[in-house]
């Protein structure tokens, strides 16, 4: 009798690696291991995934490159819309796992799977979008949880493995992390008090320059082009840019939200160049959209956000908003400066062919050319009817 095919989301985990080697022996799958790779695996711990896949027991493994499909369906978008979840987390992780499981449900597809798997516990965001994802992709294959639905301790995966002949170093690490291209999450230790903050030995990528620095990033209609004058492709500069301020501790925070299962949470998080290129990205905005576009489009993007994180990217409105902030980005172009040192960062100025700062109808607090005295004086008056009228009505509420 031919095995049933199950794709398992292998990240290289000790979830991950219980499952593959649980379905392979004691449910009898023949078991396809894919990594989805949004920008979180070295080369060399992509080949030990590979290793240790077979050794668990999958007939096969893939890793599916999925930094470029990534950066064009989601990231741009999130840097057209600034979006911030809360105002403070650039949506690392959260908008991570939707690539991650089309590519693997694609992979699923491809291979004509029966089942499709992956390591999710049931407290958490991940399961919600693993399982949506798969849900609608490939509504007709089952979806395998076995960390969730048999409620497994680290101990009990661990000693599986063990008495089966797989040894790793699966030790219980005081913080857990997320890399990927869009920032690193950083869970438990002392973000698990609401009274502490990290210290800086959780961070990966600790403080070690001193100092200040000048970085330039440009954009061309809204999306990254170049760093410090030398181009490059979005996905690639904002490698470089990473790489470029590395020493800095910069893009560190802590995030406390609503999680999509009603409970709140909380998550640190270091993301040097999502940061960096928002925050040049917003800056330059001033200086090229209009007051409304700015308000509109910053709307658009809180609404974005918040489904991208709510695990909604594929409702249709999705297109819909990112048709409006693609278009509010045809003159964003040009190159941002920014003075950076240990944890702080400014922007200290633009280049743009597209500087509505720079007006002929007159300079901010200096002088005007297009309107005279008396315009003004007239347009204040006007200005002031509506509050005159109030006002003139219920003089007991004047101010």
């Amino acid at each position: 009798m031919e095995k049933k095919k199950v794709v398992v989301a292998f990240s290289g985990g000790l979830d991950t690696s219980y499952t593959v080697m649980y379905l392979a022996r004691e449910m009898g799958y023949e078991v396809y291991a894919a990594c989805a790779d949004t920008g979180g695996f070295s080369p060399e711990q992509l080949a030990r995934n590979r290793e240790n896949a077979l050794k668990l027991g999958a007939a096969s493994y893939v890793t599916l490159d999925v930094k470029e499909e990534y950066y064009r369906s989601s990231i741009r978008y999130m840097v057209f819309g600034n979006v911030l979840r809360n105002g403070t987390y650039p949506i690392s992780v959260s908008s991570e796992r939707l690539f991650q499981a089309s590519a693997i449900a694609r992979y699923a597809k491809q291979i004509g799977a029966d089942a499709i798997a992956h390591g999710s516990t049931g407290a958490g965001n991940d399961q919600v979008r693993f399982d949506m994802t798969f849900g609608v992709l490939c509504p007709e294959m089952e979806i395998i949880t076995l960390t969730r639905d048999r409620q497994l301790s680290r101990k009990e995966e661990v000693a599986y493995l063990n008495s089966n002949g797989f040894t790793a170093d699966f030790a219980r690490l005081k913080y857990s992390y997320n890399v990927g291209l869009w920032g690193t999450s950083i869970c438990g230790g002392e973000i698990l008090n609401s009274n502490l903050g990290l210290p800086e030995e959780a961070y990966l990528k600790p403080l070690t320059k001193s100092g200040t620095q000048t970085v330039s990033i440009g954009f061309e209609k809204g999306e990254i082009c170049t760093v410090n004058g030398r181009h490059y492709s979005p996905v690639r500069a904002i490698q470089t840019l990473e790489q470029a301020v590395e020493g800095y501790a910069l893009g560190r925070d802590n995030h406390v939200g609503d999680t999509i299962i009603g409970i709140k949470g909380r998550v640190g998080f270091e993301a040097a160049a999502p940061m960096l290129i928002l925050a040049a990205h917003k800056y330059l905005e001033k200086f090229t959209l209009s007051k409304w576009q700015q308000y509109w489009k910053e709307q658009l993007g809180n609404w974005y956000g918040m489904f991208l994180h709510e695990s909604q990217y594929m409702e249709p409105v999705m297109r819909d908003i990112e048709a409006y902030l693609e278009s509010s980005q045809r003159h964003v172009s040009g190159t941002v400066t920014l003075t950076i040192g240990p944890k702080w960062f400014e922007c200290t100025g633009v280049d743009t062919p597209n500087d509505l700062v720079n007006s002929p109808l007159g300079e901010y607090g200096e002088g005007q050319k297009g309107w005279t005295a008396d315009e003004a004086k007239g347009f204040i008056k006007l200005l002031q009817t509506p509050l005159r009228v109030y006002y003139g009505r219920h003089p007991d509420e004047t101010l």
